[in-house]
């Protein structure tokens, strides 16, 4: 490329033929190249513009998503345009050199995996689900945990769970300075009231004692519940759970290693799991928020 702009540059002074020659070049190349300018500076301001659009949605985002999720918002963005012919779809890779160009990385942290104990005085439910996080329908197998939320205090605040695993929506959840088992219960409790029922579904969890709670059990029994629990000590028999937890305190906390105080912990994580079911594009939905999952297979 260098050369070609060389002799382009030169023309003036010397013949194509010569200076071809003398740098060991082919003319029909050299001539390519620059029939092929036109293109190349209109590939120049369109990637200008993708960029900007590239860094809109990163800082829209917070600045944790990655390539493939400004790839999916850029297309559908592309699609809801409704222009005609249909605009290209654009490439990954391509947005991964931009955002690259920009200095712009999707969040990651790695996490520290803990598991929970057992209260050995509680009674233990055979596992249903088998490590296979999948559902044919929504409402069939949910999972559910507990993880806690740092304050700079030295406090913690609690975030209970229910996920389907048929669309991974977060279906119910709790937050509170508190681990008793009235917070799982809550969760459920919201779970129940936005699927309007659960009667006949499967929840899956590990084997902490407000989960093996005579209390859990009866909540779960009313309705209509069936109880599913992996092995003891096992972070991968509740995987999807794990993974849900690690997703909100990678891209809610980033490097930072507490929340400011109770309030703003509870404004940030409500903010965020909000966001999940309506906003946030999912892997395993293959880019699509979950909402958007489940209304297109509705």
């Amino acid at each position: 490329m260098i050369r070609f702009q060389f002799v382009d540059d030169n023309l003036a002074d010397y013949s194509v033929k010569r200076m071809c020659t003398v740098l060991g070049l082919n003319r029909s190349s050299y001539y390519k190249w620059k029939n092929s300018a036109p293109r190349r500076r209109a590939r120049l301001v369109d990637d200008a513009v993708v960029a900007a659009e590239i860094q809109a949605i990163f800082d829209a985002e917070n600045g944790v998503w990655g390539a493939r999720r400004i790839t999916a918002e850029l297309n559908d963005r592309k699609r809801d345009n409704g222009t005609t012919p249909p605009a290209k779809r654009i490439n990954r890779k391509r947005v991964a050199r931009l955002m690259r160009a920009q200095n712009l990385f999707g969040f990651q942290k790695k996490r520290r995996v803990k598991t929970t104990a057992r209260d050995k005085g509680r009674r233990v439910f055979a596992d249903l689900v088998n490590r296979d996080f999948t559902a044919c329908a929504a409402n069939r197998v949910l999972v559910g945990d507990i993880t806690y939320l740092p304050i700079a205090d030295g406090a913690n605040m609690y975030l209970a769970t229910v996920i389907d695993c048929f669309s991974r929506k977060l279906v119910g959840f709790a937050i509170a300075n508190h681990m008793r088992t009235e917070l799982v219960e809550e969760a459920l409790e919201n779970a129940s009231h936005l699927r309007g029922g659960l009667d006949g579904a499967i929840f899956h969890s590990d084997h902490g004692s407000v989960y093996t709670s005579s209390q859990f059990q009866a909540t779960c029994k009313r309705l209509g519940v069936a109880q599913s629990m992996g092995a003891v000590g096992t972070s991968a028999d509740n995987s999807l759970a794990e993974s849900f937890n690690a997703a909100l305190k990678r891209e809610v906390l980033k490097d930072a290693k507490t929340f400011a105080n109770q309030l703003i912990c509870r404004r940030d994580v409500f903010r965020w799991c909000v966001r999940y079911n309506t906003c946030r594009r999912h892997t395993w939905c293959g880019y699509q928020t979950p909402d958007e999952f489940e209304s297109q297979a509705a």
